[in-house]
C-alpha cells in the first residue's frame, strides 16, 4: 500500500470532522451565553469525534506503517498512556513526516 492510499482517507475523515467540529465551540459558547444545556451538549458532541479521530490516527499509523528501532515501545506508550502526550509527539516524529515523505519515511513507499 502506497502513502496516498493509507492517508488519503484519514485525511478526507480529518476535513470532514474538522468542518463539523468547527461549529462545535460556536454552540457551546451560544449554549453558554443563553444558559441552554442543549446546545452546549450539541457543542461538545460535535468536537468529541475529531478529538477520538486525532488520537487514533497515531495508533492506525503505528500498526501499519512504522519504521523504527522502538516499534515495541511506541506501541505501549500509544495503547497504554493516558494523558495523550505520547500521541502528539507521534504525530510530529511519524506522522506528518511520513505524509510529507521526509526523514526516515523519504525513500519508502
Amino acid at each position: 500500500m502506497d502513502r496516498g492510499e493509507w492517508f488519503e482517507p484519514k485525511w478526507r475523515w480529518l476535513k470532514r470532522l474538522a468542518m463539523a467540529a468547527a461549529a462545535g465551540p460556536v454552540f457551546v459558547g451560544a449554549g453558554i451565553a443563553a444558559d441552554l444545556a442543549a446546545l452546549i451538549v450539541l457543542g461538545a458532541a460535535l468536537l468529541v469525534p475529531i478529538l477520538a479521530w486525532l488520537v487514533l490516527i497515531p495508533v492506525l499509523h503505528w500498526k501499519d506503517r512504522y519504521l523504527g528501532e522502538h516499534s515495541g515501545t511506541w506501541g505501549a506508550f500509544l495503547a497504554l498512556e493516558a494523558s495523550g502526550w505520547s500521541r502528539v509527539v507521534y504525530w510530529f516524529r511519524h506522522v506528518l513526516p511520513d505524509w510529507q515523505k521526509s526523514g526516515r519515511y523519504a525513500d519508502t513507499v
